[in-house]
This record gives C-alpha cells, sequence and structure tokens, in this order.
C-alpha cells in the first residue's frame, strides 16, 4: 500500500515538474524572472552553472557576469558566483568523431561542460568511445577555447553570455588549404561540430589568447530554427567552386610576329607602334641567314651573304630589303606568298637578265618601290602598273624602247644613272607612256644632247657628267612645269646654246651649269630663275644687262672658280638683280679691285671676295657713306688678298653692323707689310 502510494507521488512530481519547465526552442530569448524568484541552483557537479546575476567579478583586469564560465587553463572550468570566483575539474575534451551528426550532437560537441552533462544515453557515449580511435590528449589553446564556452540555459535560468577565446588568425596556406574569411556584407556559416573544424593540429597554434564577446548567432546547416549564440573559434572553409563542365582552353590569337629565326637570335622589332594583326594569316619561309631582322611588315636581310632569295610565303610582309648580297637569281615561286609587298630592294647584287623568271614582278600587284642599283641588267624587266619609283643605278643598261616602260602611267620617279645610254639607243617616244613622271635622273651617261620626247609632267631632270656639248632649241619646249634643270660636268659652251633653249620655261628656280666651259655668262636666261651656279667655268666677263630681263630677279649667284677681272664686271653687269640678290659669290677669280655695280645690290647679304688680288678697298666699294641706312651685309670675306688692312678708310665698313662679319685675315704676303 506504502508502496503504491509513493510511486503515485512520484509520478506527479515528474509530470508537475515537465509542465513546469517545457523545452526552449534553440535560439529563443529566455523567459524574465522576477525579483522574488529564486531559480532551481543546479549542483555544483552534476549540472551546468547557471546563477542569477547578482553581482560582478573581476579576473585579471576583466569584469564578467555572475554566472560567467571560462576555463583559465586546460581541463579546469570557472565560475562567477555571488561575486566570488568558484573553479574545478573538469574532463578533458576527446577527438570528435567523423561522421553525420544531429544539430542537437553538434551543439554539444562545442562545450565539454554539454558533454559531461548529457547523462541521458550513457550507453550509447560508451559504443562510441570504444568505436572511436584512442589518441592521447593534447593541451592546447584550442581545447581552451572549446572549454571556455557556456552550456545552454534551461527554462526559467538566466542565460549566460558565452566568453570566447579567440586566436589571432593562422598564417596563410596554400590554395588548397586556404581559410576562407568573412568579407563586410557576406555572411559565412560556422562550423557545427566536427564537420566545421576538423583541424586538431596545433602546430600553428602558439598565439596567446584574449577574451571577447561571443558572436551572433547563425542558423545551423539543416534545420529551420535560429541558432544557440555560439563562437566561431575558426573561419570556415568554404567549399570548392564546381568545375565546369567542360574545361576551358585557351584560344591562341593570331600574330603577325614573322617565326623565329632557326639561328635562334631573337627577332628585331623596327615598329614600336601596336599593329593590329590579321585574322587569318598563314606564313612560311625557309631558313633566313643570320643577320636578317624582322619586324611585323618588314624583312631586312642586308649585307648577310645570301646567294639566293628564299621562298617567302606570308601576305604581312609589305617591305622586303635585300641589298648587297650575292643572288644571282630568283625563282618564279619566290615571292609569290607576298601579295602585299609594297617596297623592294634588290641593290648591289649579282643580278642579270637571265635572274627574272617571266612575270615574276607582275605577280605583285601592290608594288610601289623597286630598287635594282649595282647589277648587272641590259634592260629593264617587265613590271606591274603599280610602280611608282623605279631605280636602275650603275647597270648596264644599253637601250630604251618605246615599250620599255609601257603600262607604267603610274611611275614618278625614274632614276637610271651609271648606264650606257647615248644619244643613239634612246628613243624619242621612251618616256611618252610616263604621263606622271616628275623626276628624271640620266646622270653619268654618253648622251651628246638633251634627250627629246621628255614628259609634260616633267619637274626634275638630272644630265650631270655627260658629253653634252649643245642644247638645241624646241628640245624643252613641253617641259614647261620645269623646276630644276641640272647640266653640271658637261662640255657646254655659251655659244652652243640656243637662244630660244629655255628661255620659255617661266617656272625654272634652278640652273646648274657649273663645271663646264662656259666663256661668259649665258644670254636668254629663264625669267623666273632664282639660282643660278655656274662655278667652275672659264667665264672672263659678265656682260651688261645679262640679267635685265629677269624678274624678280636672281636670289643667288655662283661664280667662284672662274676667271673674272675687274674690267670683266660692268657697272650695269648685275642690272636686274639690286632688289632680288642676296647672295654673291665671286671668290677665287683674278680680281684686283672690288668689282663695280656692288654698291647697287640693296639686298645683298653674304659677298664672297676672297682668294682674288685685291690690294685696296676704297671708300663707297660696300658701303655708301652718304646714306646713313645700315647695309643688310651680314657676312664679308676679303682674306687671301693683297690688302693692307692699315690702308682701310675707317668708314669703308660703316654701314655693316658688326664688324666682326668682315673677314681680313689672313692675307697674302702679309709679312711683308709687317
Amino acid at each position: 500500500m506504502y508502496r503504491l502510494l509513493a510511486v503515485c507521488l512520484c509520478v506527479c512530481a515528474a509530470v508537475s515538474l515537465t509542465e513546469a519547465k517545457p523545452p526552449r526552442r534553440k535560439g529563443a530569448q529566455p523567459r524574465a524572472q522576477g525579483k522574488d524568484a529564486q531559480p532551481d541552483e543546479p549542483e555544483y557537479d552534476d549540472g551546468p552553472f547557471l546563477p542569477e546575476r547578482t553581482s560582478q567579478c573581476l579576473v585579471n583586469g576583466i569584469s564578467l557576469f555572475e554566472g560567467a564560465v571560462w576555463s583559465p587553463e586546460p581541463c579546469n572550468v570557472c565560475q562567477c558566483r555571488s561575486g566570488a570566483v568558484s573553479c574545478r575539474a573538469a574532463p578533458c575534451p576527446r577527438a570528435a568523431q567523423n561522421g553525420p551528426q544531429s544539430g542537437v550532437q553538434r551543439a554539444k560537441k562545442l562545450s565539454p561542460r554539454l558533454e559531461n552533462n548529457v547523462d541521458a544515453a550513457p550507453k550509447r557515449k560508451e559504443k562510441e568511445k570504444e568505436k572511436a580511435p584512442q589518441r592521447p590528449a593534447v593541451k592546447s589553446k584550442k581545447d581552451k577555447s572549446k572549454a571556455a564556452l557556456g552550456a545552454l540555459p534551461k527554462r526559467g535560468e538566466t542565460a549566460v553570455t558565452p566568453v570566447r577565446v579567440v586566436e589571432k588568425p593562422a598564417p596563410r596556406r596554400k590554395p588548397a588549404a586556404s581559410v576562407a574569411t568573412g568579407v563586410a556584407g557576406d555572411r559565412q556559416p560556422l562550423a557545427w561540430g566536427p564537420e566545421g573544424n576538423t583541424d586538431d593540429d596545433d602546430d600553428d597554434d602558439d598565439d596567446s589568447s584574449m577574451m571577447r564577446p561571443a558572436g551572433r548567432p547563425l542558423d545551423p546547416p539543416g534545420t529551420g530554427r535560429p541558432a544557440v549564440p555560439v563562437p566561431s573559434l575558426r573561419p570556415v572553409v568554404p567549399p570548392p567552386r564546381p568545375a565546369p563542365s567542360s574545361p576551358r582552353r585557351p584560344v591562341a590569337l593570331p600574330t603577325r610576329r614573322p617565326p623565329p629565326l632557326p639561328t635562334g637570335r631573337p627577332p628585331v622589332r623596327f615598329n614600336a607602334r601596336p599593329t593590329v594583326p590579321h585574322a587569318q594569316r598563314n606564313s612560311y619561309m625557309e631558313s633566313l641567314p643570320s643577320g636578317c631582322l624582322l619586324s611585323d611588315s618588314l624583312i631586312a636581310c642586308g649585307s648577310t651573304g645570301m646567294s639566293h632569295l628564299p621562298v617567302i610565303n606570308d601576305p604581312g610582309v609589305r617591305a622586303l630589303y635585300l641589298a648587297d648580297n650575292k643572288i644571282s637569281k630568283i625563282p618564279a615561286r619566290a615571292l609569290a606568298g607576298l601579295p602585299n609587298l609594297e617596297w623592294l630592294d634588290l641593290s648591289k647584287n649579282k643580278l642579270d637578265d637571265t635572274s627574272f623568271s617571266a612575270g615574276l614582278f607582275q605577280g605583285l600587284p601592290r608594288l610601289r618601290r623597286l630598287n635594282l642599283d649595282g647589277n648587272n641588267l641590259t634592260k629593264v624587266p617587265a613590271l606591274p602598273s603599280s610602280i611608282v619609283e623605279l631605280k636602275i643605278n650603275d647597270n648596264k643598261l644599253s637601250g630604251l624602247t618605246p615599250s620599255t616602260f609601257k603600262g607604267l602611267f603610274k611611275l614618278l620617279t625614274l632614276e637610271l644613272e651609271d648606264n650606257h645610254f647615248h644619244d643613239g639607243n634612246v628613243s624619242p617616244l621612251t618616256f611618252r607612256p610616263l604621263r606622271k613622271l616628275i623626276y628624271l635622273r640620266l646622270d653619268d651617261n654618253r648622251f651628246r644632247a638633251i634627250p627629246s620626247g621628255l614628259p609634260t609632267s616633267l619637274q626634275e631632270l638630272h644630265l650631270s657628267d655627260n658629253r653634252i656639248e649643245v642644247v638645241h632649241s624646241g628640245v624643252l619646249n613641253k617641259t614647261i612645269n620645269l623646276r630644276v634643270l641640272n647640266l653640271s660636268h658637261n662640255k657646254i659652251r655659251e655659244d652652243r646654246i640656243s637662244p630660244r633653249a629655255w628661255i620659255h620655261l617661266s617656272k625654272l628656280d634652278t640652273l646648274d651649269l657649273s663645271h663646264n666651259k662656259l666663256v661668259h655668262v649665258p644670254s636668254f636666261l629663264p625669267s623666273g630663275l632664282r639660282q643660278l651656279l655656274l662655278h667652275h667655268n672659264h667665264i672672263e666677263r659678265i656682260p651688261g644687262y645679262v640679267f635685265g630681263h629677269m624678274r624678280p630677279g636672281l636670289d643667288s649667284l655662283h661664280l667662284s672658280y672662274n676667271r673674272l677681272r675687274e674690267d670683266g664686271v660692268d657697272q650695269v653687269s648685275f642690272l636686274g638683280l639690286y632688289g632680288s640678290l642676296t647672295e654673291l659669290l665671286l671668290d677665287h677669280n683674278r680680281l684686283g679691285s672690288v668689282p663695280r655695280g656692288i654698291l647697287q645690290l640693296k639686298a645683298l647679304q653674304q659677298l664672297r671676295l676672297n682668294n682674288n688680288f685685291i690690294s685696296d678697298v676704297p671708300l663707297n666699294s660696300i658701303c655708301d657713306t652718304r646714306v646713313a641706312e645700315d647695309s643688310p651685309l651680314l657676312s664679308v670675306h676679303l682674306e687671301n688678298n693683297l690688302i693692307d688692312r692699315r690702308l682701310i678708310p675707317p668708314t669703308a665698313f660703316s654701314c655693316i653692323k658688326n664688324y666682326h662679319s668682315v673677314v681680313l685675315r689672313p692675307q697674302n704676303y702679309e709679312d711683308i707689310y709687317e
């Protein structure tokens, strides 16, 4: 009877206790207790420390609330109770087992105290201990951190703010084991149980620890309930990014860089400007000799001893420089792979008429400049109509026919210097197809007269170092646009120049008749001439009024190295040049005095009378003392004459601003006077 009554009382007590303290949901705030309510004080050894917050404890300069729990050293737990610190021994934590765990088990694994206070399933714990590998307990600061975690408060008890021991961040490791840290604005999940923190090594945990408030609660994985405020001891390593379904392969962009040289020398880029590569470009070239320079659009193999032209297949090449080599044969396919070639230099090689295959250059539709100087050609090869500059100097060309330049209507520059041309092997119809030619060079040939049939578009004609003796009338009638005419180093005499040879050339600016056999300054000069070169002739006289018809007049007159005497210059010899002539060169002649008429040259800036036989400088011979204006003269050379400087009148050079502009030293036989 009494036993039945005792059993009923126990059951009622258990039911009432269960109804009074329902299990609190994780993350819920504890219910506030009244001032008169006294919480059930847990046993010191059997349950967690959860007293009221009636006072604070001062530990190592840190104020802790009533009920705060911490671990000052491994396997030891302390609690603030009624303003005093109470410590007790606690079982050391064991290694966490691997495998899936529930949310409650993970929460228990965070605190060693919870593991000791859970007595509901002792058998299961024993089985787990038997299965788990036995590892010696290692005293580390991680253990201190785990032991410092607070216990979960029960219903009706005051929540205790756990104190977390925070370690300094571990040093960086390799990317495979790198630690992902939280970034502002991003939430990183905390590790729950052994899944979140499986690193039990303590090699890198040798930093001193410090305490700070616990972190904010986060949702445990796999549950929809808020989590208990649990501190995070270590950042969570984020899962690796999923590998793409198909690995990406690097895309090789096309390049305009030529292939590396077989000799191992690095290629040299000529232009520093960035170039846009071709979308599709397949290049190929045979082995090039050492010393070649390559760039995006240029291949330069000058002076490399090359004996044959290699096969090159590269649409990006625009210039090919092969000068000063030993090339004697060019196969047809050698240039077939260069459709965009614009400039080709084959000068100073061993090319002859048999070196070019039929249609070699016609396969280059964009070729504009071709240099064949210094070879052994006897005739001009067939060329494409795109040519604008052609140089075949220093060859053995022996004739020009009407079909030589057929189709070259775009040609602007033609150089045929130092060949075997003469009056009999150049047809008058040779230059008819060259409707745009502006520059023609025929120096160092065997012409005795100016070739006829020159194009109307011609602006510059060079015929120096020939054997020209006569200038016929009408030969230059059609060259009305001629600006420069060079007839130096010939055998021209003034009486062999037709009066109407060039009088109609109103645009002629420069006429070079130096190194000829002129005795007088030629008459009937072009009226618009600005520069006349007559040095190194046999000129003895400047006829009066010879320049009188010129408008506006000469700017420069070179009469050096002639045979002029003082009686060979008249008072009106420079008539027509008074307001235009700025440079007058009369040095290295036979003048015995300052020529007459110089005083009237109002624009004269440079006067050379050196290396003559002048003995004195009379008054008003260079400067007009009757006029107060300064002369524009900047340079007067009178050295190497017979002038006694002591006899020069003080005002002889008064019109010259700077006396240093007058050169009087040295004088011939100057030591006699001194």
